[in-house]
């Protein structure tokens, strides 16, 4: 398998705090990785850096052996990294299927000039964007809802369309903040299928920070745990229940 992701000596200060310490990851295309770590490890911080929404300090960061330190956030996304947010940023006056059409626009090629005047490519082009989005809202079982106003979802269908948002920009890279946050057992059991499902479709690797221990089993290949900004196990999930460190740092009573 090639390296889709490499961060190499990875630093942001805010202040006097150090959010990320020295960070090292390098994530082969295919894999789903895990962070994992205590609130405030800086795991939320990494997927602000890496999508351009911070600046680092020091240190570089490739997609595909491009560097891509510094770039900006729309750069980041057409390159083919998307992601979701800890905390759901849905537009939620617009309708679940208005949601996947915006990140569905990177698509178009047709002009100003042939959108004002309705010619026969912004028709055609347009009529691909809703049956592509209309497609994705289908695969999240979302499709008979697609009228329905985005913050009129229920708390789990509101996660599974900001993820077909996510997805409706054609990442081969998707970053997944929390997903399971809020959810119950068997909501997320569900969405450990659910993840599995659209990483086979579409031809995924997925970097993913979560809390859950069972959907970190059930779906991540390689975990890094970090605390206070730095790596302080990585491997299987086994290998760093295991690790004392972890153990006092994240796990506790749980080992």
């Amino acid at each position: 398998m090639s390296e889709i992701l490499k961060i190499c000596g990875l630093n942001k200060n805010f202040g006097g705090v150090r959010a990320i310490d020295s960070f090292h990851l390098q994530l082969e295309e295919g894999k789903i990785h895990g962070l994992i770590g205590p609130n405030g490890a800086g795991k939320t911080t990494i997927f602000n850096t890496v999508t351009g929404i911070y600046q680092p300090d020091s240190g570089d960061i490739l997609f595909r052996d491009k560097k891509i330190t510094n770039s900006k956030p729309f750069q980041i996304a057409q390159m083919g990294i998307g992601r979701t947010f800890q905390n759901i940023r849905l537009f939620s006056n617009l309708s679940v299927l208005q949601n996947v059409l915006i990140a569905s626009n990177m698509d178009i090629t047709y002009n100003m000039m042939q959108s004002f005047l309705r010619l026969p490519k912004y028709k055609r082009e347009e009529e691909q964007l809703c049956e592509k989005a209309m497609n994705l809202l289908e695969i999240v079982g979302l499709q008979d809802l697609a009228d329905a106003r985005a913050n009129s979802l229920p708390y789990g269908h509101q996660r599974k369309l900001e993820i077909a948002r996510a997805v409706a920009l054609n990442p081969a890279l998707l970053l997944l903040d929390e997903p399971a946050a809020g959810m119950n057992g068997e909501e997320s059991v569900e969405l450990v299928g659910f993840i599995k499902e659209i990483k086979t479709r579409f031809h995924l690797t997925v970097l993913m920070i979560e809390h859950h221990m069972d959907v970190v089993a059930g779906l991540c290949d390689h975990v890094t745990v970090l605390n206070f900004g730095k790596t302080i196990a990585e491997g299987t999930l086994d290998d760093v229940k295991c690790n004392k460190l972890v153990v006092e740092a994240y796990l506790g009573e749980e080992k």
